[in-house]
């Protein structure tokens, strides 16, 4: 019966019915956009309490454990901005089993790329790690109490591991010295004062390294108790930069 009928008329007539489905359902997404109906005030609620919490936790261990060592208002910016997007990303999404999967996703990438622009140190990228994990329980967790009691470990652990009293911290730095007569084992007192009497440090150890009789110079590995609870970077440096660096 509809052997003869011609494709392209058929096509002509069941377009227009398609695309009147395709515009519904488009007009019905954007409405479900902006349905009042659809909205949930609780979802806000939480979303805003939770965003609180998490802030607050944040600061705390950013403002009162990291900045008063470090001073890098660099980081203080980064680790705050991460902390927001890791919370939103993470709580946004519908599927408990997806979010675990950013999460777990989120670690791998900042281990391998570590912030290549620039070398960061390992107690800012051990920084990054915990603002990371304390915005993703924050966003996941089931309860606040849970949340809450999971912080509160957070944060005391990572202020015994500040903490001065608990473990004393030695520092080092490379020392081109000129001297290197002084090197000898049986002058090592002899090195250690005259040391401390030029760099005002309270020197523990001193370990040597390369020797450059021509120039008379020699390269040392001072180990000391710092003065103050700051941060020094340039105690990171492995070995001596090249002139014009």
């Amino acid at each position: 019966m509809f052997k003869n009928v011609d494709p392209a008329l058929l096509n002509d007539t069941v377009s227009p019915a398609s695309d009147m489905v395709i515009q519904a359902g488009s007009g019905d997404k954007l409405w479900r956009l902006i349905d009042p109906d659809g909205f949930n005030a609780g979802d806000l609620w939480e979303l805003l309490i939770r965003f609180v919490f998490n802030a607050l936790v944040v600061t705390c261990i950013i403002h009162l454990l990291y900045y008063p060592k470090s001073r890098r208002k660099d980081y203080y910016f980064t680790y705050s901005l991460i902390s927001v997007s890791i919370f939103f990303l993470i709580f946004l999404l519908d599927d408990i089993k997806l979010k675990t999967g950013v999460a777990l996703g989120l670690f791998a990438i900042f281990s391998i790329i570590r912030y290549r622009t620039e070398s960061m140190p390992v107690r800012e990228m051990t920084y990054l790690f915990v603002i990371i994990a304390v915005s993703v329980i924050n966003a996941i967790v089931s309860h606040l109490v849970q949340a809450l009691v999971a912080n509160v470990l957070f944060i005391g652990w990572i202020w015994l591991c500040e903490s001065s009293k608990w473990i004393k911290h030695i520092a080092c730095k490379l020392v081109l010295y000129d001297r290197p007569e002084l090197t000898d084992p049986a002058r090592r007192p002899e090195l250690l004062e005259d040391l401390k009497k030029r760099t005002g440090l309270k020197i523990e150890r001193v370990e040597v390294g390369h020797i450059d009789f021509l120039r008379d110079t020699a390269m040392l590995k001072v180990y000391y108790y710092p003065t103050d609870d700051y941060a020094n970077t340039v105690d990171l440096l492995q070995k001596f930069p090249k002139e014009g660096q």
